[in-house]
């Protein structure tokens, strides 16, 4: 019985996720995000604008954000593109988006060698601008768009008949998000390949599960190996 219920709240919620048409905000201080947020059947703002640009960076000074980053620079980057395949790029991710990883590795609910004691020493006043500084850098773009049509077919579309829902639906066309006032889902498109098999492999694992809803460990499970790095390969190039 129990198990019963776990697979139909799992159906419910990609069925959820698919016929959404605007999400709200994640957010573990709602008052701290921005107010503007899409109605249904609004179009998303322009990626680009300046009106983007501040809810894509949200209530933190990217100025200040700068010097309290230096000691992510090793890591991440001082434009927020690490060098190293297994550190995320964060340029011009959703501040909130980054800000709620560092709370969910103060909360234990994410762990990582290196994040975890040093998100700990972080206040939310410094997370804030950390987090707004990394956000307003151009955003993050693969080295060569990729030909992996195995990638591209799951990216773009559903399957039904495993309950996955096609990644662009959340992460949108290009991997680069979707309303900039909705930081729910993150910018993947032009991660580092290593780091997104590794991400991905852990939400199939249950080694990483603070995705919205659980969503990520929902989809990911059902995908084997081969079509992970399909993925992540195709994701990369984005």
């Amino acid at each position: 019985m129990l198990q019963r219920k776990t697979i139909i709240s799992a159906c419910l919620t990609l069925v959820a996720v698919l016929l959404s048409t605007a999400v709200p905000a994640a957010s573990d201080n709602p008052s701290s995000q921005p107010s503007a947020q899409a109605s249904a059947g609004q179009q998303p703002a322009d990626k680009t604008s300046a009106d983007a640009a501040k809810l894509r960076i949200g209530s933190g000074d990217p100025v200040a954000g700068k010097t309290k980053a230096d000691l992510c620079f090793g890591c991440h980057g001082e434009d927020g593109n690490s060098m190293d395949p297994q550190s995320p790029k964060l340029a011009g991710q959703y501040g909130a988006y980054i800000a709620k990883q560092v709370r969910n590795y103060q909360a234990t609910s994410r762990t990582h060698q290196i994040m975890s004691p040093m998100a700990s020493t972080v206040s939310d006043a410094d997370l804030a601008d950390i987090s707004a500084y990394f956000a307003s850098q151009p955003m993050m773009k693969g080295d060569a768009p990729s030909g992996n049509q195995l990638g591209k077919k799951l990216f773009e579309n559903d399957d039904l008949s495993r309950m996955m829902v096609r990644c662009n639906s959340c992460h949108g066309t290009s991997g680069k998000g979707q309303n900039p006032g909705n930081p729910l889902y993150p910018v993947i498109g032009g991660q580092h390949k290593a780091y997104l098999y590794g991400q991905l492999l852990n939400f199939k694992n249950g080694v990483r599960n603070n995705s919205n809803g659980g969503v990520m460990n929902i989809t990911v499970h059902r995908l084997s190996d081969a079509e992970i790095d399909a993925l992540a390969d195709y994701i990369s190039g984005l």
